[in-house]
């Protein structure tokens, strides 16, 4: 593991146990030696689930089987997570790979392989010893307990610096209801779904169509919002299950009013999981909330501030503390979505720094310098077209980026 990243929380949430999910995890020798890499989550009789994936065109095996096993059933008992090996570009081995592991999972818990999703992360083009895994399966399962959360978060870690963990609770129909989220992610993050490894879990009773439309619609503004180096990842997958196990009347209709709270609780859960990642982003240092305003739609808004945020240059001076606003405009100019030049104005740490098209009168750098020795960094910009609005949040490039990657399969 590399060094704890001067951005990690001080304190990790606690989850507690949720009903119907039960976890453990193992060390299978994938990869990593003396630490856990397997996790195996086991979900009562009838959990729903709902999924977002990478829309990358070279997707690894394992995305390819939760796509489909999401289509043919809607349902889960088991999911199996690996590090070290993502299992991607393995071509058909990558495949049968996965499809052995469907089978020894399906027949220890004795539920229909539709009901058993796979996820792997790690290095790519490596064939998976996938034998290790179904080789203690059996001793896995005689571990699991309803409170081995904080193990499960910290199993699916690759270059990750610290496990990342959320929790909420809200009422339906007077009765109790949690969310629990774990992730991974910290490279190779710029989501077109979702990012990395995600899996949340909730005891409401939902139905599948709900969930699934509860989860596309909190993606948006969290997993989707996000990026530390502008490259999608090859495994991105995220997973919502519903266990049913809480004692309310259950949601079959996504317009349903008893869904108002719970839809914002996801909706702030998945977007507090999505900042961790970008706070244990590879080398980080600083954490960037951008925000694009005036912008011709909300689309527009979004590649804009997505255009900064991947900006080699931007997140450089960002790392240097250098107040260079020029990098931004050069951003905007390139994201190629309509901008006004002498319309446009930035702000940084609340400082207007640039306005209508030129430097703003009476312009105090000292100020904004002082912003940029922080570590959350506030960009603001408005390009002078419309009403459309976005935000993103991404962090710094240091070198340390470039030493973690370098060596990440020496």
């Amino acid at each position: 593991m590399t060094t704890l990243s001067p951005l990690a929380p001080t304190t990790y949430a606690v989850l507690p146990p949720l009903a119907g999910v039960r976890l453990a995890t193992h060390a299978c020798g994938v990869r990593y030696q003396g630490r856990t890499d397997v996790l195996v989550v086991e979900l009562a009789a009838g959990t729903t689930v709902a999924g977002v994936f990478t829309k990358s065109l070279t997707a690894a095996a394992p995305v390819l089987w939760c796509r489909q096993a999401l289509a043919e059933g809607g349902t889960a008992r088991l999911v199996v997570v690996n590090s070290g090996n993502a299992n991607a570009f393995t071509g058909r081995l990558g495949v049968a790979s996965v499809d052995r592991t469907v089978d020894a999972a399906a027949a220890a818990v004795g539920c229909a392989r539709s009901e058993v999703f796979i996820s792997s992360t790690g290095t790519i083009g490596v064939q998976l010893a996938d034998h290790k895994i179904t080789a203690a399966l059996p001793e896995i399962l005689t571990k699991l307990e309803a409170d081995a959360w904080d193990d499960a978060a910290r199993a699916i870690m690759t270059t990750d610096t610290y496990p990342k963990l959320e929790t909420r609770i809200v009422t339906l129909d007077g009765v109790p209801v949690r969310i629990n989220g774990i992730c991974k992610g910290a490279g190779m993050i710029a989501p077109d779904m979702a990012t990395m490894l995600a899996y949340v879990f909730t005891d409401a009773a939902i139905a599948q169509p709900v969930l699934q439309e509860l989860l596309a619609s909190g993606v948006g503004g969290s997993f989707n919002a996000i990026t530390v180096d502008s490259d999608t990842s090859t495994s991105d997958t995220l997973l919502l299950f519903a266990t049913g196990q809480a004692p309310h009347a259950p949601i079959t209709d996504s317009a349903d009013p008893r869904l108002a709270d719970f839809r914002a609780a996801l909706h702030d859960l998945l977007k507090a999981l999505a900042h961790q990642i970008v706070r244990d982003g590879e080398g980080a240092t600083k954490f960037v909330e951008i925000t694009v305003s005036g912008a011709e739609s909300d689309a527009a808004a979004k590649i804009i501030a997505l255009a900064i945020a991947n900006s080699p240059l931007v997140k450089t001076a960002v790392a240097g503390e250098d107040a260079n606003w020029g990098r931004v405009v050069a951003a905007v100019g390139k994201a190629g979505q309509k901008a006004d030049r002498d319309r446009l104005s930035i702000w940084m740490g609340g400082v207007l720094v640039a306005d209508q098209g030129q430097v703003a009168e009476g312009y105090d750098e000292a100020p904004v310098a002082a912003h940029m020795k922080g570590q959350n960094i506030v960009f603001a910009v408005d390009v002078g077209i419309g009403d459309g609005r976005a935000t993103v949040w991404t962090c710094d490039l240091t070198h340390a980026y470039i030493d973690i990657n370098g060596s990440y399969r020496t």
